[in-house]
Parts: C-alpha cells; sequence; structure tokens
C-alpha cells in the first residue's frame, strides 16, 4: 500500500521540478528583456538630454529605415518622450512578470521541500 503513495509522491515531485524548471527558463527570458530595455531606455534618455540643449531653429532629421527625414525639434523631442514613457511603461510591465514567477517559483520550491519532509515523515512512522 505505500507504494502506490510512494509512486504518486515521485509524480508530483517530477511535475512540481518541471514547472520549476520552466519558471527559472521564464524568469532568465525576462531578466533578459529587461537588460535590452533598459539598455534601450538610457540611450532615449541621452539622446533626449542632447536634444534638449540645441537651439530652437536647428535642422534635425529623423531615421526611418534607411534615410532620414527633416523633422521639426519638438516633434523629434515629442516622439523621445513618448518611446521614454512606453519602454518605462513595458519595462515595470516585466518586473511585474518577473516577481509573479519568482513567487510561483518559491511557491513550488516549497511545495518539494514539503512533500520531502511528508516522505521522510511517512518513512519514519512506517520503521516504528
Amino acid at each position: 500500500m505505500s507504494k502506490p503513495v510512494d509512486l504518486e509522491l515521485k509524480k508530483a515531485f517530477v511535475e512540481l521540478q518541471v514547472k520549476m524548471v520552466e519558471t527559472s527558463k521564464k524568469i532568465q527570458v525576462i531578466d533578459s528583456q529587461i537588460g535590452v530595455l533598459k539598455r534601450v531606455l538610457q540611450h532615449a534618455d541621452i539622446t533626449q538630454r542632447e536634444i534638449s540643449t540645441l537651439p530652437p531653429g536647428t535642422k534635425t532629421y529623423e531615421s526611418v529605415g534607411r534615410m532620414f527625414l527633416l523633422t521639426d525639434l519638438d516633434e523629434i523631442k515629442g516622439n523621445l518622450k513618448n518611446r521614454i514613457s512606453l519602454l518605462s511603461t513595458r519595462t515595470s510591465d516585466l518586473e511585474n512578470n518577473k516577481q509573479y514567477l519568482e513567487k510561483n517559483l518559491r511557491e513550488s520550491e516549497d511545495n518539494i521541500r514539503e512533500m520531502v519532509q511528508q516522505r521522510k515523515e511517512q518513512n519514519e512512522m512506517k520503521s516504528t
């Protein structure tokens, strides 16, 4: 009778391990995405600071594919501001998702520990 319970615990243990591995991979992907977004955000921030020092009548060009278009300075500033806010929002969304996944990972680890503890208790009860 103890064998079926042991098999159930093994199956649940394997499922939890698979879930933990998948969650860990997702967290790594999110970390890399956050890193890329932070670099792009830093680049946009530096560009915005440099453009803010330009006098109002300066000719400015914005890249569109393989060409550059003459664009109004205020329009470029607005585009950069929108891009920075979009990148910040995306970064915070990824951070929230990462926290959620880390919470699930901790819960899975706790579940595995609890299962191991239950198995030990069952084995101790059988031996006595």
